[in-house]
């Protein structure tokens, strides 16, 4: 009897800890980011007929699908630490570029997302393009990341990143997780590399001679004539070529996440995973990544969550940014947003969350009717400090330091559409770019444009009278955010700022 008693009471045990297992795996949340680099609208949901995505659109399928996402900060490592602090770049310090020898990195008191969610028991992962610092700012549980590893082999090789990707998701560890994974997909190719691996790394990893073999991606070769060639470039054979090699690029990232997805299921995860998509700034081409018009502030936003799946293959019109995921990766695992300060100033996330948006549309899109963006620089030569805000039809930026021209990423210098650009204004040659390098280069202070009927942003409204009342309220509402942000360029270009004031340096140009 004994015997049969401790059996008995051996079985009762196992079936409730099977049942408090069940349970508790079965009301797990889980996250998981994927952020691709310099990646356009390139995907079916975004009209885009000819490059191949089909992970993509399994992913919009289940996924709302932002028409208005936009990055809080057109440049790599500052977007990626608004969306790893919910705060953007000039509250947070990392201004620009992280590598050397632009050295940029947040300041030390930062309580970054993977930092708050380890504190409230969620386990934290990274895996590939990482780009932020310092370390302990941003620091994972788990991470295999461009800090560690060559960027290619970690941003591009899908069947390295499948490896990890594997370990972290089959792991056994009972706690809720968050997963971060970065493609380097589909940044432009470093110049002394062009000529071998072409202008998208878009010829490494295809099993040719010389180019490795990554095991698990079929590469998607593009006709020139076919591609399509956006309003803000100029469309002629070097452009088209170029486009043509992104698509490739941008397809390997594409892979990279139907076999990521993959992963996720097999591992019993999908459907108590919240998945977002999108990307650090626009693509790598004049007009667009380093520049807050819209094909640079724009991005490819997507947001899939399993407890709300009448939002699945929607659209929604509301103004989304990239602030707006720490805010929204917090709500799903309802974690309070810590009680801070940074810079003598209490830290209050100015972003929302996006999951309202995903459980009715009904009055919800409201909340979501202005967006911010704020930029300061790329690389260290390139002080170009730029304030945004996108409000209904219109979009007003504060050039900061316009008297300078506008500078340029070394990776769009040599890039072959813009140099096509420079070699054609240089011998007189009519570039059939929809603007002059002179316009591009020398920008008004402000900036304010109604993308209703002037969606490429050709006719600056700022300096109209019968503009003005909207000028007016935009900048109000922009210095105000700026102030909320503790903004250290608040009174630039016309003041100082000194004890919480700005003082007036008279250095209006003389007329």
């Amino acid at each position: 009897m004994g015997t049969l008693s401790h059996v008995m009471r051996l079985t009762v045990s196992i079936l409730v800890t099977l049942l408090i297992t069940s349970k508790s795996v079965e009301g797990k949340k889980n996250v998981l980011v994927f952020i691709g680099d310099d990646a356009g609208f390139l995907q079916s949901a975004y009209n885009n007929t000819v490059c191949q995505t089909p992970n993509l659109d399994k992913l919009a399928a289940r996924s709302l699908t932002f028409t208005q996402g936009y990055t809080s900060v057109s440049s790599c490592s500052p977007s990626r630490s608004v969306l790893l602090s919910g705060i953007p770049q000039h509250q947070n310090g990392m201004y620009g570029l992280r590598h050397i020898p632009h050295h940029f990195v947040s300041f030390d008191d930062v309580r970054s997302l993977p930092l708050v969610l380890a504190s409230h028991g969620i386990r934290t992962g990274l895996i590939g393009k990482k780009h932020v610092g310092p370390p302990e700012v941003y620091k994972f549980d788990y991470e295999r990341s461009t800090d560690q590893y060559i960027n290619d082999q970690i941003g591009r090789n899908i069947t390295f990143m499948h490896g990890f990707v594997k370990e972290f998701l089959q792991a056994k560890d009972d706690r809720p997780f968050f997963l971060y994974i970065g493609f380097y997909d589909s940044h432009r190719t470093r110049p002394q590399d062009i000529e071998t691996f072409g202008p998208f790394h878009n010829l490494w990893g295809t099993g040719k001679p010389g180019m490795g073999l990554i095991k698990d991606w079929t590469p998607q070769v593009y006709n020139p004539d076919d591609v399509i060639v956006p309003y803000f470039l100029p469309d002629n054979d070097v452009t088209r070529r170029d486009i043509a090699a992104m698509y490739t690029s941008f397809g390997r990232m594409d892979q990279g996440i139907g076999l990521f997805l993959s992963e996720l299921e097999k591992a019993g995860y999908l459907d108590d995973t919240l998945i977002m998509f999108t990307a650090d700034n626009g693509i790598a081409f004049p007009n667009a990544k380093t520049n807050l018009y819209e094909p640079g502030m724009g991005e490819p936003m997507m947001i899939s969550t399993p407890q709300n799946k009448h939002s699945w293959g929607q659209f929604s019109d509301a103004l989304a940014s990239t602030m707006d995921f720490t805010p929204t990766i917090l709500d799903w695992f309802g974690v309070p947003y810590p009680d801070y300060a940074l810079n003598g100033l209490k830290v209050s996330l100015t972003g929302r969350s996006l999951l309202p948006l995903t459980s009715s549309h009904l009055g919800a899109e409201q909340d979501f009717s202005v967006v911010y963006s704020s930029h300061d620089f790329h690389e260290v030569t390139m002080p170009y400090p730029m304030r945004v805000l996108r409000q209904g039809q219109y979009r007003l930026i504060h050039n900061l330091n316009n008297r300078m021209p506008y500078p340029l990423a070394s990776d769009l210098f040599y890039s072959p559409t813009y140099m096509e650009i420079l070699n054609r204004t240089k011998a007189g040659i009519p570039t059939k770019w929809f603007k002059t390098l002179q316009q591009y280069y020398y920008r008004d202070e402000w900036e304010l444009f109604d993308l209703t009927f002037d969606p490429e942003e050709l006719h600056n409204l700022a300096y109209e009278p019968s503009h003005a009342d909207v000028l007016s309220g935009m900048k109000k509402k922009l210095i105000e955010w700026q102030w909320q942000t503790n903004d250290p360029w608040v009174c630039m270009p016309h003041g100082v700022l000194i004890l919480g004031q700005c003082y007036p340096m008279l250095n209006e140009p003389a007329k």
